[in-house]
């Protein structure tokens, strides 16, 4: 997958078809807009995702948010999606004031080739966001570009949005966001050296640190399936700080993979997580916390 995020890298010779969003958080809306540009690959257009770095929430409240998806899952994800080319416009003061028309016209037509524009119905673009999905349609034919508006998916009669994702995972509801996402949520990273307490009780974990912004469901013990090296493996993963060992802990994401014996020290991982089998706690000695674990053990091996 090609990445462009520099605006004199914006020459595509090839014909595109482009999907425009935020796309903080791959939901099922979004995935419905992935599966329309890639669908075009048969009729010979390269799929392109348009998106923005910072987002717009970001860029004009002047900090960072909480995120679903890091950069780097983003990219992966849109990979291993189909994703030919991934535009993360920079969005700057200069670029942010671009006349939704001209944004229309030189950016998305002449600069990337737009044959194909999806987009959801709430699309936003240009100076003040003035850019809309009426804008689009009144330009299709002019430009010649096919166009293609999605309304908003729904689940349990509610429309799926990044907001409705981040409240679920914040509530640590990990199978309401597996179904607004298509998916499970997951944090990934590259595994660290821990403080081996795990093998001293004969549970040993893999460790990672998720990058600072990642949002992270409430501290606990969840079931969770592990990816290694493209294989799947069960596993049952610990969010927080190891509150028996050290109240300074870092964030951690510690995860036990069942039947799993390897090293996998500077490897790179995925923790997908499952359900929530309970909540983060301080125990009064090692002993206990171990009992614990066997008890979570039988309770996330399901």
């Amino acid at each position: 997958m090609r990445i462009i995020s520099k605006h004199e890298e914006f020459n595509i010779k090839d014909k595109t078809a482009i999907a425009i969003g935020k796309f903080d958080g791959i939901h099922l809306g979004h995935r419905e807009l992935l599966s329309r540009i890639v669908d075009k690959k048969k009729d010979g257009l390269k799929s392109v995702i348009f998106t923005f770095d910072p987002s717009p929430e970001e860029f004009f409240m002047g900090k960072k948010m909480p995120q679903l998806f890091t950069r780097d899952e983003k990219r992966r994800a849109f990979e291993k999606l189909g994703i030919d080319i991934l535009v993360e416009f920079p969005l700057n003061e200069v670029t942010a004031a671009t006349h939704p028309e001209d944004f229309v016209r030189r950016i998305l037509v002449k600069e990337l080739g737009a044959k194909f524009i999806a987009a959801g119905s709430d699309v936003s673009f240009g100076d003040k966001g003035k850019g809309d999905s009426a804008l689009l349609e009144s330009l299709k034919d002019e430009l010649d570009y096919e166009l293609c508006i999605i309304d908003k998916v729904q689940v349990d009669g509610e429309e799926v949005s990044s907001t409705r994702v981040r409240n679920a995972v914040a509530d640590g509801e990990m199978l309401l966001t597996e179904r607004l996402l298509g998916d499970k949520y997951s944090v990934s990273g590259t595994v660290q050296q821990g403080n081996r307490i795990g093998r001293t009780i004969g549970v040993p974990t893999v460790n990672i640190h998720p990058e600072m912004y990642k949002l992270l469901p409430p501290y606990g013990v969840y079931s969770s399936i592990v990816v290694i090296d493209g294989a799947e493996y069960k596993g049952m993963t610990n969010i927080g700080r190891k509150p028996t060992i050290s109240e300074k802990e870092r964030v951690g994401v510690e995860t036990y993979i069942y039947d799993f014996d390897e090293d996998v020290y500077g490897k790179f991982i995925e923790v997908r997580l499952g359900a929530f089998v309970r909540p983060e706690m301080k125990f009064e000695s090692i002993d206990a916390l171990k009992a614990q674990i066997k008890r979570d053990l039988d309770a996330a091996n399901i």
